[in-house]
């Protein structure tokens, strides 16, 4: 063998001289470097010769002096044959397979199969007796290796270990079946395949023939769609069902281990007002962010979830004592209310929290929801930003609202409220000036009630909307028989709730009802609370413009409780304050009280609005009002609240003015 054949590199793979195909390799010279036991069977050619046909084939030299492949169709006895030789640089040297007069003649179905390997996009592989006789390009790119590098190596050399004797049964038992399995790559990365297996035969021999598939972009939009199923998509925190099915595992290890776990139900208080103010694009940043700083506060042991809108719930695992509780509620409170940044702006949201203990509040996930659902409730009704323990009360008081709330929906529906109404006169000269519409319930058992011993279960229902719709209409069309009657030509106040005014459209509404009981808008009058107006910040100055714009007048109830901003308050579209009666209850003696009264008072005059005072009740705090200016009384030394039947006959016996 000349120098140049020795300087050539290791040809590989070693494995090929094993294959039933009649392969050798040539130089560029025509000389045999090495020959296959198949290739000398038939006396093709020995190593450091050239082969038999050499002399007489042109073409053959010239292909392998240019380094070309060539396909070549030998008809001279006694070698008659297709020869196919193709140059490979990685070796320096011509792979050459001989294949004899009945292989030559290709069939169609061989055809057709060879297109098809050549054409399709998967990979294709070909072995027998577990040795790779045969794969296309994209099989050798999944691989990361050339044809001639994995030709004559075992197929289970590609196989990732732990699924080597799954592949080594599926290829002894010669089935034919579609399954998954994974390769390793040449850079030692693992990629999992599906591959689909049939025998075949190719120019009389028995082969065995694999369809190999990439799943990995299959694999990992499974994951995609399973990580969705269980898991909320803005905040990537568990979902309801995910959460119930993890707490149920875990309530089900501490029953074995006695241990004892807490559930935390959290709502974000007025997050409404971010989403109408700012938009829904920025209330979703600032449920990703307190989402991150509920999960900051908890062990990778527990379990924290969104179930929606603002609410997400906590499972603490391993509880000894409430004051456990105390640490993660004490650390909740605290990052929540950390200013996020919103549309530019530093922008606070509190959390109300309430909280159940397992095993003394359920043995169901259910059951401690529910349960930390009514306590966190009760955290905002005691003024928000705070937290509530779940107690055995709170499931009476919630069984009687339930009851309280269907007894709510048939009054309505068998005309059981009422209205009372209270005077309001000028301070003045006595002069009736207005009166106050407030609900009552004629209860079949109970009797007549007042407004606290139903408004607040009504207020957390849709209900509300409805006897919120019949107030007003009730009242339009008391104030449409006064004045048609001549009995009191003045204006009927009506309290509307937090769930009517947040209502879209509520101006139409109004304006609706006006039209249809043909009763001008300066006959009623809408009262709000300071809350109510900060709630909707966003939407209240349209709402109350609309409102004036159709005559009624707007007015600020139980005004100096809130949190109303000076700020807001020049901006809004208002026309009367109304102090609140607690103050009005500690005239003359408390000096605090008075001072905040008349502040009151000057404050609204120097914004040009009227103000009348609560509660008056006798004729030193309306002798006191008088004094600093206030315009209107409304309170017991004026009249109580009554009957439609019963103001009327008061207006029949008052005198012009008060004593």
């Amino acid at each position: 063998m000349s120098a140049q054949n020795q300087a050539l590199p290791p040809l590989q793979p070693a494995d090929w001289r094993l294959l039933p195909l009649p392969l050798a390799l040539l130089d560029r010279q025509g000389q045999v470097l090495q020959a296959n036991a198949a290739w000398q069977a038939l006396g093709l050619g020995e190593a450091g010769k050239p082969p038999v046909f050499w002399a007489a084939c042109a073409e053959l030299r010239q292909a392998v002096t240019q380094t070309q492949d060539l396909d070549l169709k030998l008809d001279a006895a006694p070698h008659r044959g297709l020869l196919q030789m193709r140059w490979d640089a990685s070796v320096g040297a011509h792979w050459c397979l001989w294949r004899e007069p009945h292989e030559a003649a290709v069939s169609p179905c061989e055809s057709r199969l060879e297109k098809f390997m050549q054409a399709t996009a998967e990979g294709i592989l070909f072995h027998k007796d577990g040795l790779i006789a045969d794969a296309n390009v994209p099989m050798c790119a999944l691989l990361g290796y050339q044809l001639h590098e994995v030709q004559g190596l075992p197929v289970i050399d590609f196989v990732l270990d732990s699924e080597r004797a799954k592949v080594c049964a599926v290829m002894e038992a010669e089935q034919e079946l579609r399954y998954e399995t994974a390769l390793v790559h040449r850079s030692g990365h693992v990629i999992p395949v599906e591959a689909i297996v049939r025998t075949v035969d190719s120019g009389g021999e028995r082969l065995r023939m694999s369809i190999v598939r990439d799943i990995r972009d299959r694999i990992a939009a499974q994951a995609r769609i399973e990580h969705l199923a269980h898991h909320d998509d803005l905040t990537g925190l568990l979902n309801r069902s995910a959460f119930i099915e993890r707490a149920a595992s875990l309530m089900q290890v501490a029953a074995s281990r006695q241990q004892r776990l807490a559930l935390l139900f959290i709502d974000l208080d007025n997050f409404k007002r971010v989403n109408d103010s700012l938009g829904h694009l920025e209330g979703d940043k600032v449920l990703i962010t307190v989402a991150e700083r509920i999960n900051d506060c908890l062990r990778s042991t527990d379990l924290v979830a969104r179930f929606g809108g603002d609410e997400f719930v906590v499972l603490l695992g391993d509880v000894h004592e409430r004051s456990d509780v105390m640490v993660v509620l004490m650390a909740l409170l605290a990052v929540v209310e950390v200013p996020v940044v919103a549309d530019g702006c530093l922008l606070t949201v509190t959390p109300s929290i309430g909280v159940s203990l397992y095993p003394e509040h359920g043995s169901r996930v259910e059951e401690l929801m529910q349960h930390a659902d009514m306590a966190m409730y009760q955290a905002k009704a005691a003024g928000r930003a705070g937290y509530r323990f779940y107690e055995d009360s709170l499931a009476e008081h919630a069984y009687a609202d339930l009851v309280l709330e269907s007894q709510l929906t048939q009054a309505l529906e068998r005309n059981e409220f009422v209205l009372f109404f209270q005077p309001q006169v000028d301070a003045a000269s006595g002069q009736l000036i207005g009166a106050e519409a407030l609900l009552r319930w004629q209860h079949p058992q109970r009797g007549l009630l007042g407004p606290d011993a139903f408004i607040d279960v009504a207020e957390r229902h849709r209900f509300m909307v409805d006897l919120g719709a019949w107030v007003m209409r009730a009242a339009a069309l008391q104030a449409r028989r006064w004045h048609q009657y001549g009995l009191a030509e003045v204006p009927i106040a009506v309290n509307l709730s937090r769930m009517q005014f947040r209502l879209e459209g509520f101006g139409d509404m109004v304006a609706r009802v006006l039209e249809e009981l043909e009763v001008p808008g300066a006959w009623l009058e809408l009262e709000l609370t300071e809350r109510m107006l900060m709630d909707e910040i966003a939407s209240a100055p349209q709402t109350l413009a609309a409102l004036r714009a159709l005559g009624l007048t707007v007015s600020v109830d139980d005004f100096g409780t809130g949190y109303t901003s000076l700020a807001h308050l020049t901006r809004l579209p208002l026309d009367k304050l109304k102090i609140d009666q607690s103050f009005v209850a500690a005239l003359p003696g408390d000096s605090g009280s008075a001072a905040i009264t008349r502040a009151i008072i000057q404050m609204a005059l120097g914004l040009g609005l009227k103000v009348s005072a609560e509660g008056v009740r006798n004729e030193a705090q309306r002798d006191l009002l008088l004094q600093w200016g206030c315009q209107g009384l409304q309170g017991e030394l004026i009249g109580e609240p009554m009957s439609a039947a019963a103001f009327e006959h008061w207006l029949s016996l008052r005198r012009p003015a008060l004593p």
